[in-house]
């Protein structure tokens, strides 16, 4: 198999010099840039999963303030009003990328600047240089084990966050790590959550959410009285909500303003997305992690009652967290009636041992399909009336990359209209 130049790179210098290349590229990014983020104020978002939500939920908060802002996410890279897809197949961009993208964003008049944060991105020194002042973790479970060589090590990268910044930490009180980010030392701590927690004296407030309502057209629930009503599908959006709400709050905007702007947001690209409604219903996801494929599996179930639930997923390739697909093809043969192995993003791996993979966890048969249109087709084709199918693993991506470096266009919303247009005659409603 060919390998690219990155990989190469990673195997050919010892540690410390690799990462010290990366540290002189965050120098030069920083030096050549003129060090951008000092004249702005910089949030920071990290955790396993919820990241790109917040990030935006942040952003609309500020903006709905009055607050000039950018932000960069899986998603979308914004500077004020003007935003596009992030098509770099990186959460976080590279060092100098975004030295480039603030020094434009303060150019363009922007004051605050909202960044999701990965544990590859400070591995690889992207958080330097960029003056965070608050830091935010949604949420830590076990991911990207191969690369940090293990969990304590994955949650010191995420704790490296906190360490530079010093100002503001934004804890979720019910993650099973949050006793490791509270003793991290800053001006100011605020914890979000379900559960009240004791009064602790790190902790400057505590933002609770309450009467939480899952909908099939969005979430509800109490901030200190305040009714929030998103139209995000999902109760772990309450979360995601709570953390951008605590933002907002140690940034002096109000409760009032928050609600404002976070009920104005529409659903997220390739986040819990409905692509079909009728005759039954077909939603795309991004759930990679075990715990975001549970969460999503579970939620379709309690909140559209499918009679059949149709599940097609793969994993990642190149190396990456082989010991979660036997734990992820576990997880749906516990709530998907059919599953369908697919092809993801392989990288230089076989495709077919990533499938093969994944089915060694499953507790019942599954259909294996290594182009990822024909696994949707398929799973359209088995749906009937008041069935659900979920087509997760890629979300808003635009491109399947494999051997060689290569990347295939690809728009998942887009391939499963098409694959329905022509199983139902144009009949059926999708939705937009």
């Amino acid at each position: 198999m060919m390998a690219t130049g990155k990989n190469l790179l990673r195997r050919a210098l010892p540690a410390f010099l690799l990462s010290w290349y990366h540290f002189v590229w965050a120098v030069l990014g920083a030096v050549l840039c003129g060090f951008p983020a000092r004249r702005m104020t910089v949030i920071g978002v990290t955790g396993t999963d919820g990241k790109s939500t917040t990030v935006e939920m942040v952003t609309r908060i500020l903006k709905e303030a009055g607050r000039k802002a950018c932000s960069t996410s899986s998603v979308w890279l914004q500077i004020g009003d003007t935003r596009e897809k992030n098509a770099l197949k990186m959460g976080m961009p590279g060092r100098m990328f975004l030295q480039r993208f603030l020094r434009q964003a303060l150019r363009e008049g922007c004051t605050h600047t909202v960044i999701e944060v990965s544990s590859e991105g400070i591995l690889q020194h992207r958080h330097r240089f960029l003056n965070f002042h608050t830091a935010v973790i949604t949420n830590l479970s076990p991911e990207h084990i191969e690369r940090h060589g293990s969990f304590e090590n994955y949650r010191k990268s995420k704790q490296k966050l906190f360490l530079v910044a010093k100002n503001t930490h934004v804890v979720n009180g019910d993650d099973e790590n949050a006793e490791y980010f509270l003793r991290l030392p800053a001006n100011r701590t605020y914890v979000y959550g379900l559960q009240k927690v004791p009064n602790l004296p790190e902790i400057t407030a505590y933002l609770t959410a309450i009467d939480i309502q899952e909908h099939r057209s969005g979430t509800s629930f109490q901030v200190r009285g305040t009714q929030f009503n998103l139209q995000l599908i999902g109760g772990f959006n309450a979360y995601n909500a709570l953390a951008a709400i605590c933002v907002g709050l140690t940034h002096g905007i109000s409760l009032e303003t928050c609600k404002e702007a976070l009920e104005k947001m529409p659903r997220m690209p390739g986040r819990t997305e409905p692509v079909i409604t009728k005759p039954f219903l077909a939603m795309i996801d991004y759930a990679v992690t075990p715990k975001a494929l549970e969460n999503l599996y579970r939620g379709i179930r309690r909140l559209f009652e499918p009679k059949k639930l149709i599940c097609v997923f793969g994993a990642c390739g190149g190396g990456r967290d082989k010991w979660k697909r036997p734990v992820l093809g576990s997880i749906a043969s516990s709530y998907c009636d059919e599953i369908i192995l697919t092809n993801e993003d392989p990288y230089d791996e076989d495709p077919e041992t990533i499938i093969k993979n994944i089915a060694e966890g499953a507790h019942h048969p599954v259909q294996k399909t290594i182009d990822r249109r024909e696994a949707i087709r398929a799973a359209l084709s088995m749906a009937e009336e008041g069935d659900a199918v979920v087509v997760s693993g890629k979300g808003s991506e635009d491109v399947i990359a494999v051997a060689g470096g290569k990347k295939i266009p690809w728009d998942e919303r887009k391939v499963v209209e098409e694959e329905f247009a022509k199983l139902s005659g144009g009949k059926g409603k999708a939705t937009r």
